[in-house]
């Protein structure tokens, strides 16, 4: 306990300050945050085959450029520069050509592909919702704490029904809903005090969010358990790894963009 208690302040007193910053500070913390969850993932790959190391250094690249892409929030656009997009492509799909037999394979070429997208998506959305409102992304970041709280505590308290016993055995259809009615409320307040104006539609997006929210936590979960580990890594004892940190605030963050972009 106290070793979680140590990393989790340490990680508030580096995060919180680039946070508040903003600009440069917020996209330097979100590019670093990207390549740490781009190790986890190749972590995870690796325990089966490795990934050359020229390979692996061709994806930083890509991600780095995807992360780091042009974020314009005044107009709102949701989507990864293209020509950004079929560099990351070119550049990890034609390598399999020239290495032999398998050391790496067109299955490994799309798997990264994958991760570079992904990756690159979120932490890019990341700092387009920074560069919105620090309110709007603390908006986000209460969604996701408070469902993930409220959706445990309702379910020790009166949980029943298990919802995936095979991925995440301790979630319950209690639990899940009592963390989306919790979920719901208080960002709604926070929103409504520190960003906009009070509609229903703020409501059901929210609501919708916090769904999200645990899906988002069922998936990383998933990846877990078909890797047979408990955390991405121990980057922060006691709490994991990057990806388990934000894990579902990465689901939210891109379902949201969606929604003000075509709402």
């Amino acid at each position: 306990m106290k070793k979680r208690i140590i990393s989790a302040i340490v990680a508030l007193a580096i995060v919180v300050p680039l946070l508040i910053l903003g600009g440069n500070y917020f996209s330097f913390l979100a590019g670093v945050l990207g390549v740490l969850a781009y190790k986890e993932i190749l972590d995870l790959k690796e325990n089966s085959r490795e990934i050359p190391n020229v390979i692996k250094a061709i994806g930083l690249v890509d991600l780095c450029l995807l992360i780091f892409s042009e974020c314009d929030e005044s107009i709102i656009v949701f989507t990864l520069p293209y020509k950004i997009v079929a560099i990351s492509l070119l550049t990890l799909l034609i390598p399999t050509l020239f290495y032999k037999n398998n050391e790496y394979t067109t299955r490994e070429a799309f798997y990264l592909t994958g991760v570079i997208l992904f990756l690159g998506l979120v932490f890019n959305s990341f700092i387009l919702v920074r560069s919105m409102s620090i309110h709007l992304i603390v908006y986000l970041i209460l969604i996701c704490t408070l469902t993930d709280a409220f959706a445990m505590f309702t379910g020790m308290l009166i949980g029943k029904h298990k919802v995936t016993p095979n991925i995440s055995p301790k979630k319950t259809i209690e639990g899940c809903i009592g963390g989306s009615i919790l979920g719901t409320i208080i960002p709604v307040i926070y929103y409504i005090n520190y960003v906009g104006k009070f509609s229903y539609k703020l409501v059901l997006i929210t609501l919708f969010l916090t769904v999200i929210d645990q899906l988002g936590d069922l998936f990383f979960s998933k990846i877990k358990r078909e890797n047979n580990i408990k955390d991405f890594s121990n980057i922060m004892p006691g709490h994991g790894g990057i990806l388990d940190r934000l894990d579902s605030l990465c689901f939210v963050v891109i379902t949201y963009l969606i929604f003000i972009s075509y709402i």
